[in-house]
């Protein structure tokens, strides 16, 4: 009898220990997050209840697992003692990634709610997205060097790696050349404000907005809902345009292609007209001037600003749109058109003008003497 109560007292303890304590922890956050709503920390920690529950509970069992008296457990009491070692190991990982997630979290929200520029926002996320990313990485590099220590055989493996670290070394940094140069140049990123998370940026010719920054790689979704994913190195080795550095209001142009008798004049007039019924112009600035001309055409610019990229594309468009269809239904001379004119003939060689068309009666115009089979005889009467 006593072969069966010990072990479920050892284990049915620690299980309600470790239920009971969750409780009260989550109960306690609970009251916490209810006296202070101004801050999201208490309500984040409440994540950490099932990896504080897996560490409490293991190691509860690595210091009462003896006490079970199985026979199983006394034959088996190394390995399983390595076994509750590494989980609490990992489980200590994953509470600790939890608890400066919360916090890390928790700070950005706060800063979010009472910043008023937008830019400064963005660029706190990236660096608060990429110190998290390194954080995660720290603690997981840690967790399992701190495994591979509990392995005897492991630990004079590393006694004898000491002696060739250097070399090792060396030859780790040639092959991973570029991966540290991404890596480096993701902090370059994160902490020297090139570019963030929802700026606006073209890169290779391709317009589009970042959406996530890694320490290795940098994704950029377009217009059309594509994604690039490119190292983040090239942000830091090549010139790229970003439209949100120094502020998202944006300045678009228009530029048509028209006739020289074009009402330059009335044009901007409409200009005007079509941008006050335009809600994606910010009211900043507006003009319209000829900036170039050809021998069959000139070219006319319209300017207009909005607050961002995405509203400097609708303006565009409407004014493009509206002012062509304007045009088209009031001005149609406005638009360019191909000149064409009937071919001057020039007098024939001897050629005597004052007998008029002496020559012509010779040199008749075969379009006008044949018929649809051909016949010459058909043009005379």
């Amino acid at each position: 009898m006593e072969n069966v109560l010990r072990p479920l007292t050892v284990l049915g303890g620690a299980v309600l220990l470790t239920l009971l304590l969750g409780w009260i922890v989550d109960l306690m956050l609970r009251r916490a997050d209810a006296r202070h709503p101004e801050t999201p920390l208490w309500g984040l920690l409440r994540r950490c209840r099932l990896p504080l529950q897996v560490v409490v509970l293991t190691a509860l069992l690595c210091v009462t697992y003896r006490e079970t008296r199985w026979p199983v457990v006394e034959n088996h009491e190394t390995g399983i003692g390595r076994v509750l070692t590494l989980v609490l190991i990992g489980a200590g990982a994953w509470l600790v990634v939890r608890i400066v997630s919360a916090v890390v979290e928790s700070t950005y929200a706060r800063y979010a709610t009472s910043a008023r520029d937008l830019a400064k926002v963005r660029r706190v996320r990236t660096q608060v997205t990429l110190i998290m990313r390194i954080v995660t990485a720290v603690v997981v590099v840690v967790a399992v060097a701190a495994i591979l220590l509990t392995f005897p055989s492991m630990r004079s493996i590393g006694t004898s790696m000491l002696a060739s670290a250097g070399i090792i070394g060396i030859v780790a940094g040639v092959a991973a050349q570029s991966t540290l140069g991404n890596l480096f140049a993701g902090f370059q990123i994160a902490f020297g404000d090139m570019v963030r998370i929802g700026d606006t940026v073209v890169v290779d010719g391709e317009w589009g907005v970042v959406e996530e920054v890694t320490l290795t790689f940098l994704a950029v979704r377009t217009w059309d809902e594509r994604r690039i994913t490119m190292p983040v190195s090239y942000f830091t080795s090549r010139p790229f345009e970003n439209w949100s550095r120094g502020g998202v209001q944006m300045t678009g142009t228009v530029f048509l292609q028209l006739d020289h008798s074009a009402p330059v004049k009335l044009m901007r007039e409409k200009l005007h007209e079509i941008l006050q019924d335009c809600a994606a112009w910010d009211g900043r600035d507006w003009s319209l001037a000829v900036t170039d001309t050809t021998p069959s055409t000139i070219e006319v610019r319209a300017v207009v600003t909005a607050k961002d990229a995405d509203d400097v594309w609708t303006a565009r468009c409407t004014v493009r749109e509206q002012l062509i269809a304007w045009l088209a239904a009031e001005h149609p001379y406005a638009l360019p058109r191909i000149a064409t004119a009937q071919a001057v003939v020039l007098p024939a060689p001897g050629r005597n003008d004052a007998t008029g068309d002496a020559g012509a009666h010779h040199h008749p115009d075969p379009a006008l003497t044949e018929n649809a089979d051909g016949d010459p005889r058909a043009g005379r009467g």
